[in-house]
């Protein structure tokens, strides 16, 4: 073993205080790989811990204390966003940053009030991963332009109650007003009076059109 590679190891082992400590959170091991490959070409930061759902990263987070959390919003246990406020529950200064594939506002606003400063679309990954975790390391917010113009655009309009939002994820699944009545357990005439505020409210059309908006913004998950 060549003395450069006994340097590297021993940094590995006994990484300096100054660096910035870096845990992934994906349930693709590709992006965990991806992630941990970008990071160890750094000198400012290492990785302290890897994750594939929700509950290991609230467990591996207080084992192993990273500065910055880099969090899939799409976990197979639970939200990526139910994994934050689990970890700040615990430790309210904890750090995050969020990757999801879709530039939903609504998606956006729920990881920011969950305490995310944070924010990438995977597409941005490798060239905007590295600045935007010592943005969030050194306490700022890093948040796209567009997905702060998606915030900005729909800033005034009247979000989709939790109620609606389970309506128009029936409807997703193909299910008419009967079904989706009998699912929740209310009236078909009370299903068709929330799909007449759900239409006004997203500005839709018809129900398909619902659907689509909804996922556009990220009312919906379609990966749920």
């Amino acid at each position: 073993m060549g003395a450069r590679q006994l340097v590297a190891m021993a940094r590995e082992m006994s990484p300096p205080e100054h660096r910035i400590r870096v845990m992934i959170v994906d349930d693709h091991a590709l992006m965990r790989e991806g992630v941990a490959a970008l990071i160890k070409g750094q000198d400012d930061m290492f990785m302290v811990a890897e994750a594939s759902n929700g509950q290991e990263a609230v467990d591996l987070h207080e084992k192993r204390s990273p500065h910055v959390t880099v969090m899939d919003l799409s976990l197979p246990d639970m939200s990526g966003i139910d994994a934050i406020g689990l970890i700040r529950a615990r430790e309210p200064k904890a750090r995050f940053v969020v990757l999801t594939t879709f530039r939903g506002d609504v998606q956006a606003l729920r990881a920011l009030k969950a305490g995310a400063t944070g924010y990438l679309l995977k597409s941005m990954l490798r060239k905007e991963l590295l600045d935007t975790i010592r943005v969030v390391h050194a306490g700022g917010k890093q948040i796209p332009p567009e997905i702060s113009s998606e915030i900005a655009a729909y800033a005034a309009e009247e979000a989709l109650t939790e109620r609606e939002i389970e309506v128009i994820r029936w409807v997703a699944e193909g299910n008419s007003n009967k079904i989706v009545a009998n699912k929740l357990g209310i009236s078909e005439d009370t299903v068709k009076n929330h799909m007449r505020t759900i239409l006004a409210k997203l500005g839709a059309s018809d129900r398909t059109h619902a659907v689509t908006i909804a996922i556009r913004r990220g009312f919906l998950d379609i990966t749920e």
